[in-house]
Parts: C-alpha cells; sequence; structure tokens
C-alpha cells in the first residue's frame, strides 16, 4: 500500500476545466494582451479585489469597480461584472470517475477558492448534487474566510479528514497553490489535462481509478 490516507481536491481546473480557456478567448475577442487576465489576478495575490471577493470581503459591486481599477493600473480597464461569467467549466467525466474510485478506498476533500455569490453564477450548478457528495469534507473560501494558497486552509482540512499531510494527495491547476501543500509534507500533482494528470494519481495510491 502506498501510505496515502487521503486524496484532496481544487474543483475548477480539476474536476472541471479550467477558467483560464474562457480568459484566453475573452482576450482574444477584446484584443487584449494573452494572459493578461491572469497578470491583474497575480498581482498582489493576497490582497487583490479577486482574493477579496473569494474571502467575502467583497460583493460583486465592489469587486467590479475594483477588478477595473487594477486592470487598468496593468494598461487596460476590464469591468469585473464582464469577468465573472467566465469561471463557468464543463464537467471532466474522467476525474469525476477517479473521484468515485478514490472516495470508495481513501478519504477525500475538496478545498476550493469560491464566492457567496458562486450560486447565481455560471459555476454555480458544479457546486451541487452528485459530485459534491462524492468528497468526504468540502471548505469553501467563502465560507471559512481563508483562501488558497494559506497554509491554513490546507491545515483545516486535514484535521477535518484527521489525516497528516504526508498521507495526503493535493491536486490544483496553480503552481501556487500547490506549493504550501507541498511545504507541509503533501505529493502533490499540477493538473492541466485531466488524463496525465490521473495516471500520475493512480501512481501514486496504487489502484485503477480509470478503464
Amino acid at each position: 500500500m502506498s501510505g496515502i490516507q487521503a486524496v484532496i481536491w481544487d474543483f475548477g481546473g480539476v474536476i472541471s476545466s479550467s477558467p483560464f480557456e474562457a480568459f484566453a478567448r475573452f482576450e482574444q475577442e477584446r484584443g487584449l494582451p494573452k494572459d493578461f487576465l491572469r497578470t491583474v489576478n497575480a498581482t498582489n495575490p493576497h490582497e487583490n479585489a479577486w482574493a477579496r471577493l473569494e474571502r467575502s470581503e467583497f460583493d460583486h459591486a465592489a469587486f467590479d469597480e475594483a477588478f477595473a481599477r487594477e486592470s487598468l493600473a496593468l494598461g487596460h480597464e476590464v469591468r469585473g461584472k464582464d469577468v465573472l461569467p467566465l469561471l463557468s467549466g464543463q464537467i471532466r467525466p474522467e476525474m469525476v470517475e477517479a473521484l468515485r474510485r478514490v472516495s470508495a478506498r481513501l478519504k477525500t476533500g475538496c478545498i476550493t477558492n469560491n464566492f457567496k455569490a458562486m450560486a447565481v453564477s455560471p459555476m454555480g450548478g458544479l457546486y451541487k448534487g452528485e459530485i459534491m457528495g462524492l468528497f468526504h469534507h468540502v471548505i469553501e473560501s467563502a465560507k471559512s474566510g481563508l483562501r488558497k494558497p494559506d497554509p491554513r486552509i490546507y491545515l483545516m482540512m486535514t484535521d477535518a479528514l484527521q489525516v497528516d499531510p504526508s498521507a495526503c494527495v493535493y491536486l490544483d491547476d496553480l503552481g501556487i497553490n500547490l506549493k504550501p501543500a507541498r511545504d507541509l509534507g503533501m505529493r502533490t500533482i499540477k493538473v492541466g489535462d485531466a488524463r496525465p494528470a490521473i495516471d500520475a494519481l493512480q501512481e501514486i495510491v496504487g489502484f485503477a481509478l480509470i478503464d
């Protein structure tokens, strides 16, 4: 046996497709520089409009204004209200099947940076129903007041699952969110396309996750 007792998952970009694909289309349509939206989000990442929205310190109106200011400071004004719809992603059925198989044998958790009004966003439906029921514990930034990459949110999860970080695997599509998990002793997998990530997880846990 691998010694792994729990697998912890991000949601957007892991269970569902990455919003970065929609960001790229938006930038192309608006004539914005490549990766401009990601640059805005990466500037002052712990205290910017996005971070404050995900910690429930901003409502949509405040986010709209703040994101416009931050993007304008980098050369191109983009309203926050135009960015939120881009978060919609497509569920990856092969990743859900992997989650289902892991959940039957190991503890599972989901740590997701989200915001209180997610239910009225295009992504809201992804947080409901059968998929979320496959996790033994879910931590949402909007409810906890903490967001990745704050190390405390990972420890909140390991405490809830009653496992040591060294007995966990963590999957995320962002390197900035993987680093604190790795620093705590978790095995980490950076997710791009679903299949390579599933193959990597399968190798770590030691049982089949896909046919």
